[in-house]
């Protein structure tokens, strides 16, 4: 098997989370959904299990930020054009979810941020690693 990354992040309302990212284009893994949480395909080998939090926390002694007030991790997901950038983002508002920052373009890259339901901080970015400065 190889090396597969699983993120897991608390959402207060499966439901509503699984809408959120099925409006973006997202699938799931059944196998690894329930009541308590589901497995977010997000690449070949990179998941995202959303658990509701009182499951979620059953996996830590910490307590569990306020995505919405605390930062806790920044996931950034990067696509094949700048199109397919903005494409998600209006999906993104149509869903429910905030535009957070303004988008930034750095000629190689063009990054834009937002937040879902829960308040977790995605970014979605194009970048053209040909066009890459060099560093000296």
């Amino acid at each position: 098997m190889s090396t597969k990354i699983f993120i897991n992040l608390p959402v207060k309302d499966l439901n509503r989370s699984i809408s959120f990212f099925t409006e973006l284009g997202f699938s799931f893994n059944p196998q690894f959904t329930n009541d308590k949480g589901t497995c977010l395909i997000i690449g070949e080998n990179i998941n995202a299990m959303l658990l509701v939090e009182e499951f979620y926390a059953t996996f830590t002694h910490k307590e569990i930020c306020n995505a919405q007030t605390t930062s806790e991790v920044l996931l950034s997901i990067s696509l094949e054009t700048r199109e397919k950038v903005d494409e998600i983002m209006a999906k993104v508002v149509s869903a429910g979810g905030t535009e957070y920052m303004e988008a930034k373009d750095y000629g190689w890259m063009y990054q834009r941020t937002f937040l879902d339901a829960d308040g977790h901080h995605w970014e979605v970015f194009y970048m053209d690693e040909s066009k890459i400065p060099t560093q000296s």
